[in-house]
């Protein structure tokens, strides 16, 4: 029996076998060749029954030796022939099924990379690793062994009620008639099942949840003394738990024991009703042996076939699910600019490399890092704006910085830099081009970020600071960390910059973990640079040894800083202040002072950021 996964029905069966048979299709010779072999190991267990007829007839009454030799030699190279064919259909599908699954993930990843932010901003990470994880699981359960199983077991069953019917009709009218109790039995016990696993389900991921939670806040809990009451909300959860795992298991527990004692009622009614008519010359006594092994195996097909479906729609729910995430719309990109490496001769006549823009005429713009919003408009749900008719420039070279309260539109003017988002009005220019007539493959490759939420991948601390230039040297990737502050760290590590990094960093602290962020944005090399309160996870001393890497990582370079730590934004070239998506005051830290505006009760601690 197919274990119960908890998943619902998919809400169209149709189209989501449509679609699974869609990359099964690209496997169609080898699914060809395991429906064969099924055909075959099916026939020869159907057929091998029904042999035993002539067998018990034909050569064991009349004490025919030498032919029962030869008909037993030859129900033997049926049934070999049979299970080499089980054997075979079942390797088959292994490996098939494992390279529509390969195919399917790759696929999912692919599109997953393509999908918008906004996507991720609705999606928790949870909800979206299941698709990877639960449901292509589930589906390659079901391709491993339902989808085969749900085959021969229905051309067993088929196979087995038209030879009760060849050998003999009226008798037949028991098996359908138990066979038909089998079934409506099975439905009725897999509702039933189902219902109280559902619960099980549920209440299983309250315990997890809650079990989790109270791992992770392990300090409040034992500061407030909350541990009896937690108890207390561990035992209800843990009990209803209880109650909805013994209501599912004694349901799921008593289907083969009823099944079973339905088929030995079944044997017995039709082994005295066959008996009977074998006495009064009605049946021949092959028929009746032969019709008796089929009664026994009438049962168990019927109910492989009914569980097997009911896990495949499971599948089916599953795959569902995967296949409406691959049809969410992609980013959209209709830019055509590209980002193309130049030769420049610098002052001591040497060759090096820039970077120009270049269109679909083959006519380049020198990247220089020239950013400008004009009266930019954008809104995360449509009818509420964040931005206002925004209006700014940086001219290469430049540090602008955005202050203000949290939620005044500093991060979204950031996000709409590198096109996570689609503006609604307005356009942003960079190098006088319209940013969405740049790929932003290109537009990225040309920005560096540092954010204040820092995520390191599991690699070695070179290979995270490597993440920003994949093509940085050793001694490019210890020079961006000495720019970043963070060489001096790095090397009091046991293994230096070979130190392994797991759980996203866990094992540095915030502080560090900052600056091997900043070192990944200076190993870029980017003519635009974002620190988006990159600052502000280090201590005050740290900090200013990170402005003085910072400046020499700016120089020559447009740079936008968000910050709450105003001390940080003293030296940019312009500051903006900004209040519900709009810029209210804009100027040097000098100017801003003397106009005694928010900026100046920021700055002085008369008003205070929220």
């Amino acid at each position: 029996m197919a274990r119960y996964t908890g998943y619902k029905r998919p809400k169209n069966t149709k189209k989501a076998l449509r679609e699974l048979f869609h990359y099964m299709g690209y496997h169609k010779w080898l699914l060809l060749l395991v429906a064969v072999l099924v055909f075959i190991s099916t026939g020869a267990n159907v057929a091998g029954t029904y042999l035993l007829k002539p067998v018990i007839n034909q050569f064991i009454l009349p004490g025919d030796i030498r032919g029962l030799i030869y008909a037993l030699i030859g129900m033997g190279l049926m049934y070999l022939c049979g299970a080499l064919s089980t054997f075979g259909y079942n390797r088959l599908m292994v490996k098939t099924s494992q390279k529509v699954v390969a195919d399917i993930r790759r696929d999912l990843f692919a599109h997953v990379q393509k999908l918008p932010l906004k996507y991720f901003d609705a999606h928790t990470h949870g909800e979206l690793m299941s698709r990877f994880t639960n449901d292509v699981d589930t589906v390659q359960e079901a391709l491993n062994n339902s989808f085969t199983m749900v085959i021969q077991s229905a051309l067993t069953l088929t196979g087995t009620v038209v030879m009760l019917l060849v050998l003999n009709v009226n008798m037949s009218l028991i098996v359908i008639v138990f066979l038909c109790i089998m079934f409506f039995f099975i439905k009725w016990n897999g509702r039933r099942s189902k219902e109280y696993y559902d619960r099980q389900q549920a209440f299983l991921a309250e315990i997890n949840g809650f079990v989790e939670e109270m791992a992770a806040g392990q300090k409040v809990e034992k500061v407030f003394n909350h541990e009896e009451e937690d108890l207390k909300v561990f035992r209800e959860k843990n009990e209803a738990l209880r109650r909805a795992s013994t209501k599912a298991l004694g349901y799921s527990g008593m289907m083969v024991p009823s099944i079973v004692s339905l088929s030995y009622a079944n044997y017995a009614v039709s082994a005295c009703a066959g008996g009977l008519l074998a006495i009064a010359g009605m049946m021949d006594l092959g028929s009746l042996a032969a019709y008796l092994v089929y009664v026994r195996q009438s049962a168990m097909p019927l109910n492989q076939f009914t569980q097997q479906v009911n896990f495949i729609l499971s599948a089916l729910a599953g795959a569902e699910r995967i296949f409406e995430m691959m049809h969410e719309e992609p980013e959209i990109d209709e830019g055509k600019v590209r980002l193309v490496r130049t030769e420049k001769t610098g002052e001591n006549g040497r060759i090096g490399y820039a970077y120009a823009w270049q269109d679909e005429r083959g006519k380049t713009t020198p990247l220089k890092g020239d950013v400008r919003f004009e009266n930019v408009t954008f809104g995360y749900v449509p009818d509420q704006k964040v931005l206002d008719g925004i209006s700014l420039y940086a001219k290469p070279g430049q540090k602008i910085a955005f202050v203000g309260s949290t939620g005044a539109g500093k991060t979204t003017i950031i996000n709409l830099i590198n096109r996570f988002y689609e503006i609604q009005g307005g356009r942003i220019l960079y190098d006088g081009i319209d940013i969405r007539d740049i790929r932003k493959e290109d537009l990225r490759r040309s920005l560096a970020m540092v954010i204040q939420d820092t995520h390191l991948f599991t690699g070695t601390i070179t290979d995270n600071i490597r993440y920003g230039n994949l093509s940085a040297t050793e001694e490019e990737v210890a020079e961006a960390a000495r720019l970043a502050n963070a060489d001096s760290f790095i090397r009091r590590l046991p293994d230096g910059y070979r130190t392994m990094l797991y759980s996203d960093g866990s094992n540095l602290s915030q502080g560090q973990r900052q600056l091997l962020a900043i070192a990944r944005a200076a190993v870029a090399h980017p003519p635009v640079l974002i620190l988006d309160e990159a600052t502000s996870s280090v201590d005050t001393r740290t900090e200013r040894l990170i402005e003085k890497g910072m400046d020499a990582i700016m120089e020559g370079r447009t740079v936008f800083v968000i910050a709450h730590r105003l001390s940080t934004v003293r030296n940019s070239k312009a500051i903006m202040v900004l209040e519900h998506g709009t810029i209210i005051e804009r100027g040097d830290h000098e100017e801003l002072l003397e106009q005694k505006g928010r900026y100046y009760q920021l700055y002085t601690g008369m008003y205070e950021l929220e």
